[in-house]
């Protein structure tokens, strides 16, 4: 059962406004709560049938602008820290278009959704017949030994390109307007196609930073 059938898809949510933080179809991300403000967020949340929030990136330093499109996620996992934090564990759910924000009776925003356009993402995932893995792995290696970035590669050389793609476009340090067209591409293979040029761009520019210095 997908988390899309246990619960109605709310037209308002809570925003957790987070720069460089994008939630990808059929993913978790763990985060780390302790703003007064979404400390309340997530005791709101909780008290909801569907324990869903909006994870959405702010277009300007002061958070004023967000993204036209985020990504819901249900609180999967909660634990309370002897400190106050809070440690989540979000499942996606679907992303969404921002239609408004507003700043209410709540200290953190709240928006209002549109689910149309992303009925895939409560699916059971996708499939990219066009990957290559060597290619890709390859592309991804190289990458993580430019950035110094570790992972576990015998897990990396087991996971399916959704997996693979999707955990990748979450994790490497990606510019935010990167991470925003990816996380609004609408198929995996666009998805891949984006990340690995991404990628690839990357590794092209620092080098020839190093021919010019």
């Amino acid at each position: 059962m997908s988390g899309r059938a246990a619960f109605d898809l709310p037209d308002t949510l809570p925003l957790f406004v987070l720069p460089g933080a994008v939630l990808m179809p059929r993913t978790r991300l763990p985060l780390n709560i302790f703003e007064p403000r979404y400390l309340q967020m997530i005791d709101d949340a909780l008290r909801t049938p569907h324990r869903m929030i909006g994870l959405i990136q702010p277009l300007d330093e002061g958070g004023e602008m967000l993204a036209h499109v985020g990504s819901a996620g249900r609180i999967v996992g909660f634990a309370e820290q002897d400190d106050g934090r809070y440690l989540i564990s979000l499942g996606q759910v679907s992303r969404f278009r921002l239609m408004d924000a507003e700043e209410g009776f709540h200290p953190y925003p709240t928006g209002h959704a549109d689910w149309t356009g992303f009925e895939a993402d409560g699916g059971e995932g996708e499939d990219d017949p066009d990957w290559n893995r060597d290619t890709f792995m390859d592309l991804m290696r190289r990458y993580m030994d430019e950035h110094s970035l570790s992972t576990d590669w015998d897990e990396a050389g087991d996971a399916g390109p959704e997996l693979l793609v999707n955990s990748l476009s979450m994790a490497l340090p990606l510019e935010l307007q990167d991470k925003q067209a990816l996380l609004e591409a609408e198929t995996l293979p666009e998805r891949r196609v984006l990340l690995e040029g991404l990628m690839e761009y990357d590794l092209r520019h620092g080098a020839n930073d190093e021919v010019m210095q």
